[in-house]
């Protein structure tokens, strides 16, 4: 067999293998993924500088909860229910389909929860943190604040 069908039959089965079709979330249903990008996106909304949902926070804090941040996912998992939650009872709809004005009431309303400062930080770690992390994609947070990119110990540039 060449390399070429080898690999694409592997890929080809461990797809099924899995049985259920292929996400670019690691821990994120796509509904939650959903959610984290709108909060997230309230949080560091763009501006003449991009936000967070094109820094990839959400995918930062995915693979955090997929690898070190593990015993944190419930607290994700209940956040992101309460944050929907609140959303219906104050406002009759899923924090995704609300206008900007009306999530960030939702937060303000959820400020003071530990999930919301949990959020906080972990989407300040994402926007600002090293890129090899999966977020602050092609440092944007550092260009943004006239950072220069750090010198890797080892590395001749």
């Amino acid at each position: 067999m060449r390399r070429r069908r080898f690999l694409y039959v592997a890929a080809s089965a461990a797809t099924v293998s899995c049985g259920r079709a292929p996400s670019p979330w690691r821990f994120f249903t796509a509904a939650e993924a959903r959610t984290i990008t709108a909060l997230t996106e309230q949080l560091i909304p763009a501006d003449q500088d991009p936000g967070a949902g094109w820094a990839g926070v959400v995918r930062f804090i995915d693979r955090q909860l997929a690898g070190r941040w593990r015993g944190l996912q419930k607290t994700y998992r209940e956040g992101l229910a309460q944050v929907d939650r609140t959303s219906r009872e104050r406002c009759g709809a899923p924090f995704v389909e609300l206008p900007a004005e009306r999530q960030a009431e939702v937060l303000a309303a959820l400020e003071k929860e530990r999930f919301f400062q949990t959020l906080l930080s972990h989407t300040m770690q994402g926007f600002y943190g090293d890129p090899r992390h999966g977020g602050n994609r092609e440092a944007v947070s550092w260009k943004m604040l006239g950072v220069p990119y750090p010198q890797i110990r080892g590395r001749v540039t």
